[in-house]
């Protein structure tokens, strides 16, 4: 009689110890990084330098453009859980130690570009480590819901954290703010010591095959090295060579590349002109966020509770479109429940495009190979996009935002057109 052993069904992220751990840590870690810049802004703002202000809220962007490849190989070489505890740390301590400061002097311009710099550097190691995390901690059938519960959270961290930033800074000034942020990384420290990766696959060179000829690599639990280790720039080189020839992940790079150029702008600098314009004010455009952010948070609801959506690539290309859509539309409507209600429809479909995006990315990429591929992706969204504000707000200024809004619609919606033109991208699933 031969008996034959039945794999044990995979246990729903939403109920999965080690992900809730992972989830409450990234939490606890996105609230305290909106309170920080609240506090950041504020402390700042006390200075009563205009262009002081201006270059505190800007020097964190700079280490994060300079430093993110970086951090995408560090945790390749270290492994994330690692690098997210080690930068986590970094960061309570970095936050409690300028709040401890502010105790006992006024802040000045120096000392807060000292510290944003600062942050903005342990920002590029923590970005990437975080982001390659769930594929350690999760089989690939959860990804895709993963993804959904990453985005709630991030959704919740910006809806809690900046409220409960102007209460401390409101209570106790920027010191009692930058305390609590510093008490929320410290607070995520005991989940991530709590963490159970799997370990990673390496890749095995034969026949001295460049990275990213997927057919000469195999996987083994153990590295095997017949040469010595490489050097960390190797290391880079060997990430950005395996993106360029993977079927899939260089054109989701190029989607995620012209999506967010089209969209970040708009939605943050360009929204704020526009509600000046048509005389909405800052409740206004309160209402226009909040309707993008319930948009984005309903996708990220669906993907977490679905756990897959059937033909990801190409749902993921025409939503784009779909939203881009929607970005034009929001320049040319007249009032604000409307210009809300329009949001909303972008912020879902963006919000799915995005979470699909990032499911595909985790499930195709080689887990040797995930933290350099996590710090590309995360490199347009938080460094190198930010840098096209000024372009934004000088174009504004020429030609108003019906122009502009329509041009980065058309930059969005190249996004999804692009990615439509590759088979392997409009053929993409994901795994069931």
């Amino acid at each position: 009689m031969t008996v034959t052993a039945v794999e044990a069904p995979e246990r729903p992220a939403h109920r999965d110890p080690n992900v809730l751990r992972w989830l409450g840590a990234y939490t606890a870690s996105m609230v305290g990084d909106s309170i920080y810049f609240m506090a950041l802004a504020w402390a700042a703002a006390r200075t009563g330098s205009a262009s002081g202000t201006g270059l505190v809220l800007a020097a964190g962007s700079i280490p994060r453009a300079l430093l993110m490849l970086g951090g995408g190989v560090l945790a390749d070489r270290l492994g994330p859980r690692r690098v997210v505890i080690g930068s986590d740390a970094a960061r309570a301590v970095l936050v409690l130690g300028l709040a401890a400061v502010l105790v006992l002097t006024a802040p000045t311009v120096g000392v807060l570009v000292a510290v944003a710099l600062l942050f903005g550097a342990v920002d590029a190691l923590f970005l990437p480590a975080v982001g390659a995390l769930p594929a350690r901690i999760s089989p690939p059938g959860q990804l895709a819901r993963i993804q959904g519960l990453r985005g709630l959270a991030a959704r919740g961290a910006s809806i809690v954290g900046a409220p409960l930033g102007g209460v401390a800074v409101a209570a106790g000034g920027p010191v009692l703010a930058f305390a609590t942020a510093g008490a929320l990384f410290v607070l995520s420290l005991p989940l991530l010591l709590g963490l159970r990766t799997r370990p990673s696959a390496g890749p095995v060179r034969h026949g001295g095959k460049a990275a990213g000829d997927q057919e000469e690599w195999t996987l083994t639990e153990e590295r095997t090295v017949t040469e010595e280790r490489p050097t960390a720039r190797q290391d880079l080189v060997d990430g950005l060579r395996y993106i360029r020839r993977h079927p899939l992940l260089g054109p989701l790079m190029i989607v995620i590349g012209l999506s967010e150029l089209g969209f970040v702008g708009p939605l943050n600098l360009g929204l704020i002109l526009l509600s000046e314009q048509r005389g909405w004010g800052a409740a206004g455009m309160g209402w226009i966020v909040a309707g993008f952010a319930s948009g984005a948070a309903g996708a990220a609801l669906l993907i977490a509770v679905r756990g897959r959506v059937p033909r990801a690539g190409l749902v993921m290309c025409l939503t784009v479109l779909v939203g881009a859509t929607g970005i034009a539309a929001v320049a040319q409507i007249p009032s604000v429940p409307l210009a809300a209600a329009t949001a909303a429809v972008v912020g879902l479909f963006i919000g799915l495009a995005g979470a699909l995006c990032g499911a595909l990315v985790q499930t195709v990429a080689d887990p040797a190979y995930l933290g350099r591929v996590t710090s590309v992706s995360t490199l347009f969204t938080y460094a190198l996009i930010p840098l096209s504000y000024p372009a934004t707000g000088a174009a504004i200024g020429l030609w108003g935002t019906g122009p502009v809004y329509a041009v980065s619609a058309a930059v969005c919606a190249a996004g999804g057109a692009v990615g439509l033109t590759f088979t392997a991208l409009r053929r993409a699933e994901l795994p069931r």
